[in-house]
């Protein structure tokens, strides 16, 4: 979305309350803390949420200046992930299909398939996931007991109005479901990808409260990983900069926890950004099986948000990395 469009569409109501309650906690007037967000916006190109998520105004120039923006990011990915190329990904179905080897799992869509072919799927399932097509942020997903499903054709004619389609369950390692069993708790892994190259950017686990999702828009909690060992570090961190050194429902202590399967989860990764050389910039959500690591998604445009809050700083330095790889005269 380009940035004088996001700012004629921000909601501002929202941003004011925000303003207020950070005003409160950081002891700031909510008026003095808006005439500094028009000079950043001005000045760095931040957007309403890149200001309260990283909370400029106790930044110095310099700090502000690493930080990536909702400006940078409509730059950065018009040059390493073209719009052209985007139901390659953003397209779930195609997603699954263009990545088979990495998905793990059997998915019913009813724009192709006949009522009979989704009795056949549900057959022997206790519970399926329902998705949008295209949908973002682990918004419309739920699960669905089938045995609810009292009247197929009907429940057949919601999804094809809805754009919605079915997956089959993931079962979590056993060491990521204690971390939160309600969710399917998954690690982000940002790569870029250039002829034989490819490297990796970031990583972070995301983790449920206790809802039915991990996504960091959707109230779950991001941490850091060490991408050379698999490790967490440090405290995991929620969307309102909350911090949970242990979580907060099942009591796991996040800094020093490894991840299970970390070799094997940089290996597909790694692996699958060759996929398609039109796309350099992936971010990955992968979930790990008893069985192995699988690709839930991939985002060819992946958010900084949970790269940056998780670091406690601006990640630039991804921008300056990806690019350096891609056109490095």
């Amino acid at each position: 979305m380009p940035f004088l469009e996001y700012a004629k569409g921000a909601n501002y109501g929202r941003f004011w309350n925000e303003l207020k309650k950070a005003g409160a906690r950081d002891g700031r007037s909510p008026a003095a803390l808006a005439a500094l967000f028009v000079g950043c916006m001005a000045k760095y190109g931040c957007g309403l949420s890149d200001y309260v998520n990283y909370r400029f105004w106790n930044l110095s120039p310099a700090e502000r200046r690493e930080y990536v923006t909702i400006k940078d990011t409509d730059v950065f990915y018009e040059r390493v992930s073209p719009s052209q190329y985007k139901t390659f990904f953003t397209v779930k179905p195609n997603f699954l299909k263009n990545f088979a080897p990495y998905a793990g799992r059997t998915f019913f869509v009813p724009e192709e398939g006949s009522l009979e072919a989704m009795e056949e799927f549900l057959r022997d399932k206790p519970q399926v996931v329902v998705k949008p097509v295209d949908g973002l942020g682990g918004h419309g997903v739920f699960k669905q007991n089938t045995a609810e499903i009292t009247d197929p054709a009907a429940f057949h004619q919601e999804l094809l109005d809805g754009r919605l389609f079915l997956e089959e369950v993931i079962v979590q390692h056993p060491d990521m479901a204690a971390l939160c069993p309600n969710s399917v708790n998954t690690i982000r892994v940002m790569t870029a990808c250039a002829g034989e190259k490819a490297v990796i950017l970031y990583a972070g686990l995301r983790v449920g409260a206790g809802a039915d999702v991990d996504n960091f828009h959707a109230g779950g909690m991001g941490v850091h990983v060490d991408t050379e060992t698999g490790l967490l570090r440090g405290a995991a961190i929620n969307k309102e900069g909350v911090e949970f050194a242990d979580h907060p429902v099942t009591g796991v202590h996040f800094d020093g926890r490894p991840l299970p399967m970390w070799d094997e989860v940089r290996r597909i990764c790694l692996e699958a950004a060759h996929v398609n050389p039109n796309i350099h910039v992936v971010g990955w959500d992968v979930a790990v099986t008893p069985d192995g690591p699988v690709f839930v998604e991939g985002n060819r445009r992946p958010g900084f948000d949970l790269p940056q809050m998780t670091s406690h700083r601006g990640r630039k330095d991804i921008i300056r990395t990806a690019l350096a790889l891609i056109s490095p005269n």
